[in-house]
């Protein structure tokens, strides 16, 4: 057999090129995958330093979003703080949950997990106990809004949501008893009537996508680290019986 007869031929360096890109981009597209947040993940196979690193990207990522979110409606619920006047507390409890219309709202009518939200709740002294504003008194950004989902939020929230349409703004008065009741103390005391602004937005969906993502994270994190303890807690003597740590 000749000499050239053992080089390889044009379709096995081919073969061999492709095999070799294989061996360099799988790697490749993984870590891909797991920076850009495409595809199944599974965070429980990673280690702390990748969680920790995978947790403070999607945190990045969140903040330019909301950021992104703040820009387009920071002004626009600036101008509603005008709204925020005192109530008399004896008839918002009386009075059930009502709403007004500060703004018509042109998008889907809201349903209980179709929309974000930014909100201004305060108390019948005008007092602000929550709002989406960074710093209410010298407000510069928005928060993120919060994801409006099922059994979330309190239950006069969802009736008073009622009917509104996305890219609506709506004040609405709680009593009470659909606000936090007697089991959580809010604007002074227990069974306080509350009054919220609400602005309602589109959902987004590359918001709920790092939200879950973060859970995920915190939930593997949470594992990882508790696994840890245990290990450190036991130990084994020279006859390899578990001695458990003080």
């Amino acid at each position: 057999m000749e000499e050239k007869d053992l080089r390889p031929n044009r379709k096995q360096r081919l073969l061999f090129a492709l095999i070799a890109a294989l061996f360099i981009l799988i790697p490749i597209g993984t870590y891909i995958l797991i920076i850009m947040g495409k595809g199944d993940i599974n965070y429980s196979k990673m280690t702390i330093e990748q969680l920790q690193n995978a947790y403070n990207e999607k945190v990045t990522a969140l903040d330019a979003e909301a950021a992104e979110l703040s820009n387009k409606y920071f002004e626009d619920l600036k101008s509603y703080r005008s709204e925020v006047k005192g109530y008399n507390k004896n008839t918002a409890n009386s009075n059930g949950v009502t709403s007004r219309d500060l703004k018509e709202g042109t998008g889907d009518t809201v349903s209980d997990s179709n929309y974000s939200a930014y909100y201004i709740g305060w108390c019948s002294d005008e007092s602000i106990f929550d709002s989406s504003f960074d710093n209410y008194d010298e407000p510069t950004a928005l928060k993120t809004p919060i994801i409006v989902q099922p059994n979330t939020l309190i239950e006069g929230w969802y009736m008073g949501a009622e009917g509104m349409k996305i890219g609506g703004v709506r004040e609405i008065t709680i009593p009470g008893s659909l606000a936090y009741g007697d089991y959580m103390e809010v604007c002074g005391g227990k069974n306080s009537p509350l009054k919220f602004i609400i602005m309602a937005i589109e959902k987004s969906e590359k918001l709920q996508t790092l939200n879950n993502e973060l859970n995920e994270i915190y939930s593997a994190l949470s594992s990882v680290y508790t696994q840890n303890q245990t290990t450190d807690a036991t130990t084994t003597d020279e006859t390899g019986e578990v001695v458990t740590g003080e």
